[in-house]
């Protein structure tokens, strides 16, 4: 596989190299008010931050950009606090009577806030900052002051911390170490997560991060080393000081001109110029089965790749936008990271991508996907020029009034003194006298000498004539000169009462400007204090819905537990029913025919009882005639109830021809739950029927006879049954319908009601031939069958004998 990049370095590359070619660019872009942002991108354990940081004896890009940035600017860095950056985002300036207050008050502090450039380097890192290069910007603005701040923070689970927050130690609150485990003798608390603004030029910035005034290469650094012993790091497999979080050293440059005079800063905010530049450590992208994490670890490696996979998606969504011109929306928010450099990816400014790769076997793979990425950046433009403010002062004024400075105290030294202005006062009166004519001799030698006076005289009278002259001319010069005074007053009046006007009406402005500002400024504090409310909601409820979820999670494996061993358990008791089935028919089919058995016995045994009264009762007497009449009674048939299918066993009846038609057929019983057993040993039975309490479809289907069984009461008091009958058919509508073909009626009867007499030739015997004659069929059968064996008595005296 091959990829190709802008440029590749070996193994045996030195950091001078490395910081000639990727960063000195941009540092140079950011003295000259650019922004510019450095990415350190690779697998765990490829020496991302050995490339930003260095080692001892060989800083890093870090320090030597830095060491850069005062060897460019070192003459020309403006006084302790005459810059002073906002909240905002911005920067203001400060005139030098402020500053001198704020620096007094620093001084004044037991603890300075910003390292002393007057204070004992620490050994621990001294070696890395001394970089001989002295490496420079050739063309630095030499009419601007300079001053350098820097921040430090770092993006750990997506939650963005302050480095260089001073936490403040409470004594009674837990503390937390590393680990996420309190401890209560400890001494560091974790600081507040940071929240992601943008400023009014929709550039994004960390509210409340500290940004501390650094001065030289070793007040820097030394904030760097102050906030890098508070980033995270842990023991992984792969690396035993592997970075699990992304660091961002935040430098920013604040420039602003010096007024015409050279002197001072040019106090107007339109004309400060802030550029930054951001120097990012990633974390590295590893697989957690190869670092063998667990927990807290597992949590942050999923954090770790869910970052770097956005960064990967939004240089993609660029990518796509620009080749294809497409407008699809970049993801930045779905990750603080990409969320902070929103602006960078937007064109303001340059981006540079370290890739480190390691040459381990075993980070194959991983590699090949940070080259990938890394190759695609490559076809993403986001380079944009920046519009520096026009100053519109004349270039090079600090050293010509620095110039200008030494000429006049040279000349001071060499005149003795100051200069008055008396002599070019006289100087003038002299070059006015000058103009007069010349006084002639007046020396008198001579007491008749009448010459000279009257030369004198004229000579005087002349200038009297020419001082007179100049007076009246400077009279009038001064006359014509208030005419013009007065004019320009006028005028000037005129002026300042529209200027008032004008003024008036600006402050009106500006006063309602200000009230809007206060306004919208409440407003703003407002919403910034529903979205803290919000954010800190919307933490609640993403902790609430993971704790739903995973009670979610956990109520659905239990679920599909109790699921599985109710199947499981189903099939047992499946398996359980079908056994007992199986056993109680085999134990019913076994009682069944045991019963069966048993009543054929007992059947048997009153069949052979019944052939002996019957031999007993057709046994022949010479006393008693014969009686014919009880032998035409016996051959008689017996009335039965007719049924479809008589019960096994019992005495065989004159079958109808109808009976032997419907024997292969199926009925339906139709038997009414409010039905009553007759008790009798002729019972209608039907094989094969389907017994019902109710009528239904779904039993009509099945059978094509019908049968309804009706009982209710007969005239004498005994339960007639009726035996319904149908033939069942289907109609067009696809239902089924019956039609009654007859009705059979089964009739109980009670055989005490008729007397069969024993000789119809004797209808009134005597009453005392009770041992002649007897009354019916049935009393003597009661009385032989109850006769005890071997009574010596007749039968009618052992009729009242105890039953069996």
């Amino acid at each position: 596989t091959q990829y190709s990049f802008k440029e590749v370095f070996g193994t045996l590359v030195v950091q001078k190299e490395l910081f000639d070619v990727v960063a000195k660019p941009l540092v140079e872009d950011l003295i000259r008010g650019k922004n510019g942002l450095l990415f350190t991108y690779g697998v765990t354990g490829s020496g991302k931050t050995h490339t930003m940081t260095g080692s001892p004896g060989d800083g890093g890009l870090l320090p030597r950009c830095l060491d850069m940035i005062f060897n460019s600017i070192g003459p020309f860095q403006a006084k302790r606090f005459v810059f002073k950056l906002d909240d905002k985002n911005g920067v203001d300036v400060q005139c030098e009577v402020d500053a001198l207050l704020e620096r007094q008050k620093r001084d004044a502090m037991p603890v300075p806030k910003t390292p002393s450039s007057k204070r004992q380097i620490d050994p621990e890192f001294a070696d890395m900052i001394n970089v001989q290069d002295h490496c420079k910007v050739e063309e630095v603005d030499e009419d601007n002051v300079y001053s350098v701040f820097v921040s430090y923070i770092e993006i750990y689970n997506n939650y963005i911390y302050d480095l260089l927050e001073e936490a403040p130690f409470d004594p009674i609150k837990p503390k937390w170490n590393n680990c996420n485990t309190p401890v209560r003798n400890g001494d560091f608390i974790p600081p507040q997560s940071k929240i992601l603004r943008e400023d009014q030029n929709h550039n994004m910035y960390v509210t409340g991060c500290t940004e501390v005034e650094v001065k030289s290469t070793e007040e820097a650094f030394e904030v760097f080393w102050r906030g890098q012993k508070k980033r995270r790091i842990a023991n992984t497999q792969l690396n035993r000081e592997s970075s699990r979080s992304h660091s961002v050293f935040i430098i920013k440059l604040a420039q602003a001109p010096l007024d015409a005079d050279g002197d001072n800063v040019l106090q107007e905010k339109e004309q400060i110029t802030l550029s930054q530049l951001s120097l990012v450590d990633l974390a590295g992208s590893e697989r957690t089965n190869r670092t063998k994490a667990e927990g807290n670890r597992l949590r942050e490696a999923g954090n770790i790749n869910q970052s770097l996979m956005t960064l990967r998606t939004c240089i993609e969504v660029l990518r796509e936008n620009q080749m294809y011109g497409t407008n699809k929306m970049v993801p930045y928010r779905d990750s603080k990271l990409t969320h902070l450099f929103k602006n960078y990816f937007d064109g303001e400014g340059k981006v540079r991508m370290i890739v480190c790769v390691n040459p381990k076997a075993e980070d194959y793979e991983e590699s090949l996907q940070v080259m990938r990425f890394a190759e695609m950046t490559q076809e993403v433009e986001v380079a944009r020029p920046v519009d520096r403010p026009l100053c519109g002062l004349t270039p090079g004024r600090r050293f010509r009034n620095q110039a200008f400075r030494e000429e006049l105290s040279r000349k001071l030294e060499m005149r003795g003194g100051p200069i008055n202005g008396e002599t070019e006062e006289q100087s003038v009166s002299e070059m006015f006298l000058q103009n007069f004519p010349p006084l002639p001799s007046c020396e008198l030698l001579d007491v008749n000498d009448d010459q000279t006076l009257p030369k004198l005289i004229e000579v005087l009278e002349k200038r009297h004539k020419l001082r007179q002259m100049l007076s009246e001319e400077f009279a009038k010069n001064v006359l014509a000169f208030k005419t013009m005074l007065q004019e320009f007053d006028s005028s000037v009046v005129s002026k300042e009462n529209y200027i008032q006007g004008k003024l008036s009406e600006k402050e009106k402005t500006i006063a309602g400007q200000k009230m809007e500002l206060e306004r919208l400024e409440k407003k703003i504090k407002t919403l910034e204090y529903k979205i803290e409310i919000l954010e800190k909601t919307a933490t609640i409820y993403e902790e609430d819905k993971r704790n739903l979820q995973q009670e979610l999670e956990s109520k659905s494996q239990k679920l599909q537990r109790q699921a599985s061993d109710k199947r499981r358990l189903e099939a047992r008791l499946q398996g359980m029913v079908t056994e007992t089935t199986m056993k109680w028919e085999k134990e019913c089919e076994r009682r069944v025919a045991a019963k069966q058995l048993e009543m054929q016995n007992k059947l048997w045994v009153k069949d052979e009882k019944l052939k002996q009264l019957k031999a007993i009762v057709t046994e022949p007497k010479n006393e008693k005639p014969e009686r014919p009449s009880r032998e035409r009674d016996r051959e008689k048939p017996v009335q039965r109830s007719v049924s479809p299918s008589p019960v096994p066993n019992a005495p065989p009846v004159r079958l109808r021809h109808r009976r032997s038609r419907s024997a292969g057929e199926r009925w339906v019983d139709h038997k009414p739950p409010s039905n009553l057993p007759t008790e009798t040993v002729m019972q209608p039975h039907v094989p094969h029927a389907i017994t019902v309490a109710a009528a239904s479809e779904k039993a009509l289907a099945k059978c094509d006879k019908y049968m309804l069984t009706h009982q209710e009461l007969a005239s004498d008091g005994e339960i007639e049954t009726k035996l319904i009958k149908g033939d069942v058919f289907k109609t067009r509508g696809g239902g089924q319908a019956v039609q009654f073909t007859e009705i059979e009626t089964l009739k109980q009867e009670s055989p005490t009601g008729r007397k069969r007499r024993s000789s119809p030739s004797n209808p009134d015997p005597p009453e005392d031939a009770a041992d002649s004659e007897w009354t019916d069929v049935e009393t003597r059968c009661s009385v032989a069958v109850e006769m005890r064996a071997g009574s010596a008595l007749g039968p009618g005296y052992q009729h009242h004998a105890q039953p069996k």
